[in-house]
């Protein structure tokens, strides 16, 4: 569906809506202009409507808009906390507010419900730095070292793995594998810096392939020490998909479910999350005594994922994604081997940094 149509497909803003949505409203009040609010507010209520009507469930990414992470998700969270807990509802029908392969986890993960994904342009850098066809390759130029996948790959990429892994667990994954097949090396993909910063933490050597997201690639090491000097005692957490320099200057390094944890649990006075910028605002919601500075740079990808589209999506419940059953089957595989996995006590600032 093109913007010009989208546009034309604006609903009203009645006082209806108006009442209707008010408390949602209350919710994002902070980091919602309220300019903005009778823009969106039609379609969260038309989408919060019509979900119901067709059992569907919504599914938001940490990186989504707060219209969206707030006002009509039924789920929210990082990729695979999202898939798995839309496996568990009686839903017949899944909506991912998030990228591709997100929502190949979910219908691998939920073999008999329909996925829709509102965009079919919302990809990911790291994910298509990578096909199953290169897995093929470097199983040839190492034998016998087994492949452990970063779960931000497409479902092709996950049945040519042995194991599947994230990045709050890619240490533990890693080191289970390596006993398993008595190696001392692995070979992780398709993220460098986030294997080269598990590598740090594990005495396993770790062959890497030189995938990266184009949101955290983009981040320095000067900048983080920047924010330091403009914002006097501010807490720095970074995603370990940054580089090394990056993490080494942070003050935690963890998954978008772990840096949203220390908030929760530290409340810094302020912080600044070294990640896609929407994540900030989604956070601050729950955190109005916590001040957020925010760094800004946007997935152009998570971008695509709109009201307009997912409303668009739910009426004409498109654009389905389905994944070869043989290829779901070879991917589910990789997953449950990562979670059979057991997990470490959880780390302190500086031993996950």
């Amino acid at each position: 569906m093109d913007a010009r149509r989208l546009e034309a497909d604006q609903l009203a803003y009645t006082p209806e809506v108006a009442r209707e949505t008010a408390h949602l409203y209350a919710r994002v009040a902070r980091v919602v202009p309220e300019i903005e609010w009778p823009t969106f507010a039609p379609y969260v209520a038309e989408i919060n409507r019509l979900k119901r009507e067709k059992n569907a469930v919504i599914l938001a990414h940490n990186y989504m808009t707060p219209e969206i992470f707030h006002c009509i998700a039924d789920f929210v969270g990082d990729s695979l906390q999202l898939a798995r807990e839309a496996a568990k509802t009686e839903a017949k029908v899944i909506v991912q507010g998030g990228v591709h392969f997100m929502a190949e986890t979910s219908k691998i993960l939920s073999p008999d419900k329909t996925v829709l994904i509102p965009d079919m342009r919302a990809g990911c850098s790291l994910a298509e730095s990578i096909t199953g066809a290169d897995v093929r390759l470097l199983r040839q130029k190492y034998p016998g070292l087994p492949i452990v996948t970063y779960v931000n790959t497409s479902a092709e990429v996950k049945a040519e793995s042995d194991i599947c892994c994230t990045s709050s667990n890619a240490v533990d994954v890693v080191e289970s594998i390596a006993r398993e097949h008595g190696v001392d090396t692995v070979i992780m993909i398709p993220d460098e810096f986030l294997a080269q910063n598990v590598a740090k933490q594990t005495a396993i050597k770790i062959i890497t392939w030189k995938g990266h997201c184009e949101v955290h690639e983009r981040f320095t090491a000067a900048e983080i020490r920047a924010y330091r000097v403009t914002n006097p005692g501010v807490v720095v957490l970074a995603h370990p998909e940054c580089p090394p320099e990056v993490v080494a200057e942070a003050d935690f390094a963890g998954s978008t479910s772990g840096m949203i944890s220390y908030v929760a649990n530290k409340k810094p006075a302020r912080v600044v999350l070294v990640t896609e910028c929407s994540m900030s605002d989604n956070v601050a919601v729950e955190h109005p005594d916590v001040e957020f500075v925010r760094p800004c740079n946007l997935c152009p990808h998570m971008k695509r994922i709109t009201l307009p589209k997912i409303l668009h999506s739910l009426r004409t419940m498109t654009v389905e994604v389905t994944v070869d059953p043989i290829i779901a089957a070879r991917a589910r595989a990789s997953v449950e081997a990562m979670l059979r996995v057991p997990l470490r006590p959880k780390q302190t600032e500086k031993q996950a940094a």
